[in-house]
């Protein structure tokens, strides 16, 4: 007997998205050993077991915990469904973007079945592996991250044990204040990155500009209670700083070399990172000050107005001391 004493009563998530893209009709034997012969493999028992009841589809429960970090987190991958046993829906082991299709166009090791997809959308998968017990024995369930060159994580030595242990994804929603502490110690010490560290050097005042950065930087995770740059007051001053120090460096530097660089800086170049950005609040950014006056285009490049640069350089005589 299969999945004693767990209960499945609110296992599954039927939503519009699960009855179109994952489950199907309970599987006849003849389907399962149809799906089997095609893709070459015993399916699991407590599998068949669990898609006899319900075919495939999106579980409540999406989390599993690791002992070691993927392209997902640090302690844990989550899926966003289960495939059925058929060909009817695209989530389901032969269907469209079945088992076969992740290792034919995806380029999934081929040690076994692809049973769960995750939210990465084929940058990572679960599967469940063979590669020890043969096509016709009980397979491990693994965790392949594509982003880590295919990295095989183990998860749990039967499918009937990864699905007993799935989590819910609230268990790994971090502390909103643990979240805000780690922001603003990231803000106040962790290095900038190679090029922004540079362009504080060649400002001339590096301590002063560094300053200014940070003390922005902490306002801003003071404000949100994390670091992110979009179209505030806060991070139109620091899109400013960043323009003023590579102009500086750079001049006449084109919008299209400027907008490239851009990321270099604070986005993603160093510890001292958002870790990410929307480039159309850049664009607006720009657009706003180039209609400002504030940077004007001459000679197929951009440059700073004499006016803001000694606004800028003014505030650095008033920057205070950064409050650890």
């Amino acid at each position: 007997m299969y999945f004693e004493g767990f209960d499945l009563t609110n296992f599954w998530d039927d939503c519009d998205y699960a009855k179109k893209a994952y489950i199907e009709a309970a599987p006849s034997d003849e389907l399962i050993a149809s799906v089997e012969q095609e893709l070459g493999y015993k399916l699991p028992g407590s599998y068949i077991w669990l898609m006899k009841r319900h075919n495939g589809g999106l579980p409540v429960n999406t989390c599993f915990p690791t002992s070691s970090p993927t392209s997902w987190a640090e302690d844990h991958i989550a899926i966003t469904g289960i495939m059925g046993i058929g060909r009817e829906k695209p989530y389901s082991l032969c269907g469209e973007l079945g088992s076969q299709f992740m290792i034919d166009e995806w380029e999934y090791p081929a040690i076994g079945v692809a049973i769960c997809d995750c939210p990465s959308a084929g940058h990572d998968m679960i599967f469940l592996d063979y590669r020890e017990c043969g096509p016709q024995g009980e397979p491990k369930v693994v965790h392949i991250d594509q982003e880590y060159d295919y990295e095989i994580t183990p998860l749990a030595d039967t499918f009937e044990d990864f699905i007993r242990g799935l989590v819910n994804e609230k268990v790994y929603e971090p502390d909103p204040e643990e979240e805000k502490a780690e922001a603003l110690e990231m803000a106040r010490t962790a290095p900038f990155s190679p090029l922004l560290a540079e362009l504080c050097q060649q400002s001339g005042e590096p301590e002063a500009v560094e300053r200014l950065i940070r003390g922005l930087a902490v306002q801003i995770v003071e404000d949100k209670g994390y670091f992110a740059l979009h179209g505030d007051e806060n991070s139109c001053q620091l899109y400013d700083i960043q323009f003023w120090l590579y102009e500086n460096a750079h001049p006449g530097v084109t919008e299209q070399a400027y907008l490239k660089e851009f990321p270099n800086m604070i986005v993603c170049g160093g510890a001292f990172s958002t870790g990410g950005y929307a480039p159309s609040f850049v664009e607006d950014w720009l657009k706003s000050r180039k209609k400002a006056g504030v940077i004007f285009k001459r000679d197929g490049g951009l440059w700073m107005s004499k006016a803001a640069k000694t606004a800028l350089r003014e505030q650095l005589l008033h920057v205070p001391p950064l409050s650890l």
